[in-house]
């Protein structure tokens, strides 16, 4: 199906900048992102006539309800979309459509950038449909916009058609996805739903329900700086110790070398002198034991770091993120089933490899709301080469409804 206001209601969100911010020490990370939920998503959700449309400060959360219209038991479905961007520019984002894609490449506004279907092999899929990209020196902001204009246009169209019958159904729309902390204060009991899906994915087909497990961690190097004329058997150059602790990580695991089912290690931020250094790093496996197993090789290195100093001249901080959803949503496959279902339906074959990646639909499964993750149309996301394609939002917004419907027939 077509949904006339779901372009015009796209390009509108992402002009918004609402990047998070993974340094801040408020919550939301950023101010920006509550006043998109609060003076963009809200008002559009009272306009459409949602009921208990609301802003919930623990959570970070904008809520909304589309109340059942059939007179059965039907288990709640929940539905959410994050509203913040990642951390690429943001600021005066210039949206251009291009209607009737030729299979060329695209120039990205007046810049020296272009979208090259031999770089990005994906574009060859969508000759002759409307692709969506940003001007160059932007994010586009898909990620995750897409999602909520899509959440949006279903609220939107189940509303202009009673005809087509359905249990409750909860939205949320939530901040901070992109640094790993927009769940984190979820209030599941008051969201009141029996299950979710997020709707933050790449092109058509592509159904999540297994992920990595997480974690994160940093070093604090502190070095002795003195003169280099005399700094033999003297100095402890931190940039140094840092680059020696890196080597020490097996060289081959890291993003640029690993696929499928293979984890990592990977450096995401560097800084120091002679005197000290900063390091931080994530860690990624599809196996718990492989991310357990990952983190005391960590351990072990610096221990022998520092027992080679005689000092505990490396000080690590790691905390885990967020598990593997496939360890608990197996025993849950009704709600991967339901999505299945739906995207036959609509005539798609689901794509169901993990995604190397996680969403807050993992940190909510394991706080007792199962939560896969189904496509939003999302293309190359986090960056200046960004594009999203409007019939593949289309398509996410007949896969949602068709689950909607799927669920009510499932009625006592």
């Amino acid at each position: 199906m077509e949904y006339p206001n779901l372009l015009d209601r796209f390009l509108k969100y992402v002009k918004v900048n609402s990047r998070s911010d993974e340094y801040s020490d408020r919550f939301p990370s950023t101010e920006r992102q509550e006043k998109f939920q609060k003076e963009v998503i809200m008002k559009d959700l009272e306009e459409l006539g949602l009921s208990d449309v609301h802003y919930n400060q623990k959570s970070g959360c904008v809520i909304a309800e589309l109340p059942a219209n059939i007179d059965a038991d039907v288990p709640v479905m929940g539905l959410l979309a994050h509203c913040d961007t990642a951390d690429f520019n943001a600021e005066n984002v210039r949206p251009i459509v291009h209607e009737n894609y030729d299979g060329s490449k695209l120039r990205l506004g007046d810049s020296d950038f272009y979208l090259d279907p031999e770089v990005f092999p994906n574009m060859k899929k969508y000759v002759g449909q409307t692709l969506i990209t940003a001007s160059g020196d932007t994010l586009l902001g898909g990620d995750d916009k897409c999602g909520v204009s899509e959440l949006v246009t279903v609220a939107e169209y189940l509303l202009a058609h009673p005809e087509i019958k359905h249990g409750k159904i909860r939205f949320a729309f939530t901040p901070d996805e992109e640094i790993g902390t927009g769940v984190t204060h979820f209030d599941v009991d008051e969201f009141g739903a029996d299950f979710a899906y997020t709707v933050d994915g790449e092109g058509p087909g592509k159904l999540d329900w297994g992920t990595f497990s997480a974690a994160a961690f940093s070093i604090d190097i502190q070095g002795v700086n003195v003169h280099p004329a005399v700094a033999k058997g003297q100095m402890i150059n931190a940039m140094q110790v840092a680059i020696d602790f890196h080597n020490q990580l097996p060289q081959s695991e890291r993003p640029e070398h690993t696929s499928g089912d293979q984890g990592f290690y990977h450096l995401t931020k560097l800084t120091g002198d002679v005197d000290s250094a900063h390091a931080e790093y994530i860690i990624r496996d599809f196996k718990r034991e492989g991310l357990e197993s990952r983190k005391a090789l960590v351990k072990k290195i610096v221990d022998k770091m520092n027992e080679e100093f005689k000092t505990d001249r490396i000080k690590l901080a790691m905390r885990d993120q967020y598990y593997n959803m496939a360890d608990v949503l197996k025993d849950h496959m009704d709600v991967v089933n339901l999505a299945r279902q739906a995207y036959k339906n609509c005539g798609l074959t689901p794509v169901e490899d993990p995604v190397r990646g996680g969403t807050d639909g993992s940190q909510l499964t394991y706080m007792g709301l199962p939560c896969p993750n189904i496509f939003a149309g999302e293309e190359n996301m986090h960056g200046r080469f960004e594009y999203t394609v409007l019939e593949s939002m289309y398509l996410a917004c007949d896969v949602i409804i068709e689950m909607i419907k799927l669920n009510a027939q499932s009625a006592k």
